[in-house]
């Protein structure tokens, strides 16, 4: 079904960013991975056909004009320009259940589906398995977007459209000069000196991967996750990370999967307060080490000290991510991350970026999103929410933390082969109840 892209042809050719570029040169590298993102939201109601759901995401195309566009102008200097040829039911697609029994097999289907020959990115329409629930599945290749232009998308297509409330550095003075550049260098040498960090043997993953990948999900009322955060002196997300690390340190235990260390890879949000939203890259990722265990001290007794029962080792966990967050939570180095997004040349970002990502460096990808207080398409209604976040070849696993209404959403998505992944939402959602009662809030 071809759609007008006459909206788009007002939309002047758009450079890339060097982010954007990065993930094109690594697509070219590595044709073999998957560099793609995205999300899931969940509806009631019955669900629209195909037909319907096509003219539904073509009369939204107009407020994301460049989800008409692509990639042109080579491998040196490319802009995002209108697509001519731009198709819409080479973008929209459905996967269709075998009834009750079928969801599970429908919704992998969404997930693993191929991108149709020279799209950067497509939606499914998942439905089938009751009459009255259905699922969206939105993925796009990672050099399209990052999580801030995805979450607009999710708004605009679902939602009210708004941007997101992000945090942002109030303008600067040229005072601030000589402080920022200051801050850029030092923040410059700290995380190239994390990029040539290589361990001597990287962990063998505990499975066979297939290819396949498969999501898992839980939820906790996002009130929790603030109220032990801000108790603590931390955020909603460090809360999160405590958790994951109490999640993977109970599922090591479960599975024999031998976790001696886990190095977290978080995405900043790094656009300014008046950059567009809709589309391309403006994302630092930062390496974190989870605390999933404190190191032994000589000569102490063993037993309740690091029992999560007594809340030491839950608080310690909070305490420590806290401890590395605190500096990337202010003013100054928030400002210095986005002028370092802003002014990093291409080449310096592509091999900081494929450092970060690569498994001897990190072990798992964590990001977080909040998406909107409510969202529905025609007269059904969301529910829920998942994050897609990029599964890295060699990771565990990525695992995506949505804001959505009242809840806090956790989303595992990694390799079917993982052992006992099915265990890791119920293993977080634990965490975060140990840290609950540990707070005391």
């Amino acid at each position: 079904m071809p759609v007008s892209v006459a909206s788009a042809q007002t939309v002047p050719g758009q450079r890339t960013h060097s982010v954007d570029r990065a993930f094109l040169s690594m697509e070219r590298r590595r044709p073999d991975v998957r560099w793609e993102a995205g999300g899931v939201a969940y509806l009631s109601g019955p669900p629209p056909s195909l037909a319907d759901f096509r003219a539904y995401v073509g009369f939204h195309l107009p407020r994301l004009p460049l989800l008409t566009s692509r990639v042109e102008g080579g491998s040196r200097r490319p802009l995002w320009r209108p697509n001519a040829d731009f198709a819409l039911d080479q973008h929209v697609h459905e996967a269709v259940a075998d009834g009750p029994g079928g969801w599970e097999a429908a919704l992998d289907s969404a997930l693993n589906a191929p991108f149709a020959p020279g799209t950067y990115w497509g939606v499914w329409l998942v439905h089938g398995h009751t009459p009255d629930t259905y699922a969206v599945c939105y993925r796009f290749h990672h050099a399209c977007q990052d999580g801030a232009a995805a979450a607009l998308t999710f708004r605009s297509l679902l939602g009210e459209g708004e941007p997101s409330g992000r945090p942002v550095p109030e303008k600067g003075r040229p005072a601030d000069l000589p402080r920022r550049v200051g801050a850029v260098l030092g923040l410059t040498v700290r995380f190239v000196a994390g990029a040539l960090v290589v361990r001597r043997r990287r962990p063998a993953l505990p499975f066979v991967p297939t290819g396949e990948r498969q999501l898992w999900r839980g939820r906790v009322r996002a009130d929790t996750l603030r109220r032990i955060g801000a108790a603590h002196g931390g955020s909603g997300h460090d809360v999160h990370l405590a958790a994951l690390a109490g999640a993977l340190a109970d599922w090591s235990a479960q599975s024999g999967a031998a976790l001696p260390r886990v190095t977290a890879l978080v995405p900043f949000d790094a656009r300014r307060p008046d950059e567009e939203q809709t589309w391309g890259n403006r994302c630092f990722a930062l390496p974190l080490e989870l605390p999933l265990e404190p190191a032994p001290v000589r000569g102490a007794a063993p037993g309740r000290p690091q029992d999560s029962a007594d809340g030491h080792l839950p608080l310690w966990r909070l305490e420590r991510v806290v401890a590395s967050t605190r500096k990337l939570r202010g003013r100054v180095w928030r400002q210095a991350i986005q002028d370092l997004v802003r002014f990093m040349p291409a080449r310096p970002t592509e091999w900081y970026m494929r450092g970060m990502l690569s498994p001897r460096v990190t072990d798992v990808m964590a990001t977080s999103m909040p998406l909107a207080d409510q969202g529905s398409l025609g007269d059904t209604q969301v529910t829920g929410t998942a994050l897609l976040p990029l599964v890295v070849p060699g990771h565990l696993f990525a695992v995506g933390l949505s804001f959505f209404g009242g809840w806090a959403e956790v989303s595992f998505v990694a390799d079917r082969a993982l052992p006992l992944g099915e265990s890791l939402p119920e293993l977080w959602e634990r965490a975060v109840g140990d840290l609950e009662r540990a707070a005391h809030v």
